[in-house]
């Protein structure tokens, strides 16, 4: 057996496996994000609840404004797989339930982190999540997943 050969079929899938591994080692840190006066205990049972609209309150009694980012944004599709633990289809489908039988709105889309950065900063009722390297010191992180 010559080289070649060997290299097709044993490094090049070797290889493969080795950038997908990568790739999941690389997915960027979600931060959760409120105002800095918000002194709510927050947990990640809390944070799945809010994005699911069972929980509109914060501890303190303020109204949860929760934001979101838009559909397709990498940001996004990781905290819908690992803090909602649902596909996008599967997070569409529960939304476009609530909403027909008029149990639920689902949280505010914003265009962009910065956006969310922003609109955070400046109301102590909102939450929301960026990439975690993108956190500023105008807003508290609760959560890091």
């Amino acid at each position: 057996m010559n080289l070649p050969h060997i290299a097709k079929y044993i490094v090049k899938p070797i290889s493969l496996c080795a950038l997908l591994l990568l790739s999941q080692w690389a997915q960027a840190e979600i931060a959760v994000i409120v105002h800095p006066s918000n002194s709510s205990e927050i947990s990640a049972a809390d944070i799945s609840r809010i994005y699911s609209g069972k929980l509109k309150t914060f501890s303190t009694g303020g109204t949860i404004v929760a934001l979101d980012q838009a559909e397709g944004s990498p940001v996004r599709e990781a905290f819908v797989k690992q803090i909602l633990n649902k596909t996008e289809s599967q997070l569409k489908a529960y939304w476009s339930k609530l909403v027909f039988s008029g149990q639920g709105q689902p949280p505010k889309v914003v265009e962009s982190s910065a956006e969310i950065l922003t609109l955070v900063a400046a109301n102590p009722n909102m939450i929301g999540f960026v990439d975690a390297a993108e956190v500023t010191p105008n807003v508290k992180v609760v959560g890091k997943f």
